[in-house]
């Protein structure tokens, strides 16, 4: 099997001080989590930052071979500047030759391990690419303030990102699945916990103010009449298609998929296994120029026409009305959660409430904990309202963004309890300690498995920076 002599910037614990062990466990979650850049900054954003950062050198070009998979000039590039900018002490920079090469070497383990998954035939359903997909899109709406802009940073519509994106997020979680197998036998005594505080006491920054909070969720749940208004629109919609409606002038006039509406719906040729189960299950069934009755998703009702089919491909073109939340739906979900504040201050515990009642299934069997989250590290709106209360008071209805769920939800949080900044002490911070000697252990076999998997998989480094 060809294999190419490993570049000598990958992680090896032996050579790193105790401060740098720090900086590894602080940091070795964002390694694993970051399992491939994106397709956004894969598109034009990365070219453009190849440019700024190493003028004078092509668009792109292929860097390293793993298995069947290229890493690209831009993908590189587009890692090192994530990395620096998730260095809060500016010690490197994104064009640094060592930190791009040390960039396509993290790149290149990540992909060992994902061929790695798709070898032991680990697999991902389409409702779980579906469902980071879209908490990817709240993200980046998020950053960017709407789709829209979105759409205008990288020069496609919101309907091909999402299409073109799968195949990375199945990859991501595909790499996810895998370590987390190999991480699940992974386990650290009391006695690991002891020697790491021992080992590293003198070397750990203060433990920074932190709050303890419980929450409880609740997904604002469209009502039945708004549903069924939806399916009523969406029948008259069909029966005018099928009546000789202009498909395109539909799609343009009602389609709330701002990424297709103005091209009259139109979604192009699209592989097998790329679009959502509901949706593909009905466009395959199609017989052309066939329209279908209204097709219940995540995002909304379709109304789909198919409009060319090949063996593993369908070009279509939908129409799709959003199941969006009315302020009935919204005031109805507030005046619940008012009501849980009232049980909490008429003497019921917070944590039987959240066991009952909450929506998120992460926190709820640990009665609402989200555990000690350090003040900084707070979404400011939140950061905002919990550090006015004092311990032991609710905050009002609050809208939450799940990191698991596309649903929209409110959440009140509980304010247990202000812990402020001091030096970490073994019975008080146990638990950090715990993590942190865990992410030790995570690191080393990391490392270890991976050095493994460069013996055993082809991978080849075509070109250094």
């Amino acid at each position: 099997m060809q294999q190419q002599q490993s570049i000598s910037l990958g992680i090896s614990l032996k050579q790193f001080s105790k401060h740098d062990m720090m900086r590894i466990c602080a940091t070795f979650i964002f390694v694993l989590s970051f399992v491939f850049i994106s397709l956004f900054s894969v598109q034009s954003a990365q070219a453009q930052r190849l440019q700024d950062l190493r003028p004078g050198e092509p668009m792109d070009k292929i860097m390293a071979i793993v298995g069947n998979e290229i890493i690209l000039q831009s993908e590189v590039v587009g890692h090192a500047v994530m990395a620096a900018q998730q260095d809060r002490e500016r010690r490197v920079r994104p064009d640094d030759p060592k930190m791009l090469n040390r960039s396509m070497d993290v790149l290149i383990n990540e992909r060992l391990v994902m061929l790695k998954a798709i070898e032991d035939s680990i697999t991902v359903s389409d409702d779980e690419i579906s469902e980071r997909m879209e908490y990817q899109i709240q993200s980046m709406t998020q950053q960017f303030g709407s789709e829209r802009r979105i759409e205008e940073v990288y020069g496609m519509p919101m309907t091909k990102i999402r299409r073109d994106f799968r195949e990375e997020i199945r990859k991501q979680l595909l790499s996810e699945r895998i370590s987390q197998q190999k991480f699940a036998l992974l386990k650290v005594s009391s006695k690991d916990v002891q020697d790491f505080y021992k080992g590293y006491v003198d070397s750990i920054a203060p433990v920074p103010s932190q709050i303890e909070l419980f929450h409880i969720v609740k997904n604002i749940e469209p009502s039945t009449q708004a549903k069924d208004k939806s399916i009523a629109l969406a029948k008259r919609i069909r029966d005018s298609l099928v009546a000789g409606g202009d498909f395109a002038a539909f799609a343009k006039r009602h389609s709330q998929d701002p990424g297709s509406a103005s091209s009259g719906g139109d979604l192009g040729m699209v592989e097998r296994g790329k679009f959502i189960a509901e949706f593909e299950k009905v466009a395959y069934a199609l017989q052309i120029g066939e329209i279908s009755q209204p097709v219940e998703s995540p995002f909304g009702f379709h109304i789909i026409q198919l409009l060319e089919k090949r063996e593993n491909a369908v070009k279509t073109r939908h129409i799709l009305l959003k199941l969006g939340q009315t302020e009935d739906d919204l005031e109805r979900t507030k005046k619940f959660m008012d009501s849980l504040k009232t049980r909490v201050a008429k003497g019921e515990l917070f944590e039987d409430l959240a066991k009952q009642y909450s929506d998120d299934a992460d926190t709820k069997a640990f009665g609402g904990l989200l555990g000690r989250i350090e003040v900084a590290k707070l979404p400011p709106e939140m950061r905002t309202k919990v550090e006015k209360l004092k311990d032991g008071d609710i905050t009002e209805p609050m809208v939450y963004n799940s990191p698991s769920s596309t649903k929209s939800a409110l959440h009140i949080v509980l304010k247990k309890k202000f812990i402020p900044e001091h030096k970490i002490a073994f019975d008080e911070d146990y638990k950090r300690l715990e993590q942190m000697a865990m992410m030790q252990k995570r690191a080393k076999f990391y490392e270890t498995w991976v050095q493994d998997l460069r013996k055993s998989i082809y991978w080849e480094v075509k070109s250094k920076f």
